[in-house]
């Protein structure tokens, strides 16, 4: 399965989102903040990363755009994680470089869902 970076500040969202993951056989690293988040996906190269989009200092918008500008991490798809439910929320992360985007709070077929999806798409040709 995936090695895959969460970024999330919320200690019960992160502790879910860790459960769900290691549940699918998924290996998993974690940040709770935007400029650790960044550090980890340069280092670490994980297959997908799960960005919450309210993080303290960095939002997870400018994190993921960051990512999108670095030629080492541009590839790696990005999940959206957010309590924003609104339209132009998702298109905000859209426009950020999000690959997808998952309404907190998480449901656990949507999520796995979505990943399977990025992750297939994201196979070497």
């Amino acid at each position: 399965m995936a090695n895959i970076l969460i970024v999330e500040d919320n200690a019960a969202n992160m502790r879910l989102a860790c459960l769900l993951l290691i549940n699918a056989g998924h290996s998993v690293l974690c940040a709770t903040d935007a400029e650790t988040g960044l550090t980890i996906a340069r280092e670490h190269q994980p297959e997908l990363i799960l960005m919450d989009i309210q993080l303290p200092g960095m939002d997870g918008l400018a994190a993921t755009s960051l990512l999108k500008q670095d030629v080492k991490t541009a590839a790696i798809p990005v999940i959206a994680l957010t309590a924003m439910a609104m339209k132009e929320d998702e298109e905000k992360t859209r426009l950020a470089g999000c690959d997808a985007y998952i309404i907190k709070p998480l449901r656990y077929k949507e999520l796995y869902r979505v990943i399977d999806t990025l992750l297939e798409n994201n196979l070497p040709q």
